[in-house]
């Protein structure tokens, strides 16, 4: 049996995405292991709630904007207080994409990474 353990996010400012994801969605950091050589810091982002981990990676050699393709892939998140929660990204501005239909709203992080906020 297998079972998730974490999902990869390779960011461009380790520390504007730390603060992003903290203010937008409450997750801290639960370990961070940096290469001896300054070459990489991978950061994994818990929700103190589940095992499952977001695993922010900044490598210093790639200092050019990632490709995200068409952004077909994505995170989803369950929100206890999802009117709350929904105001609180408005106010942030991070609110990409609405679907009233389905109930679900998405959010993009500083690298264009879209988030999936449900009920």
């Amino acid at each position: 049996m297998l079972t998730f353990n974490h999902f990869n996010f390779n960011v461009a400012d380790l520390d504007r995405s730390l603060k992003f994801y903290k203010e937008a969605l409450g997750l801290e950091p639960v370990r961070r292991k940096e290469a001896e050589d300054g070459s990489f810091v991978i950061v994994f982002l818990g929700d103190r709630r589940s095992t499952f981990r977001l695993e922010l990676t900044w490598l210093r050699g790639h200092p050019q904007k990632y490709d995200l393709g068409e952004c077909e892939f994505h995170l989803a998140l369950k929100a206890e207080d999802y009117q709350g929660t929904y105001a609180k990204h408005k106010e942030m501005g991070c609110v990409c994409f609405e679907n009233p239909a389905m109930g679900i709203y998405f959010i993009t992080d500083p690298d264009g990474y879209w988030i999936e906020i449900i009920p």
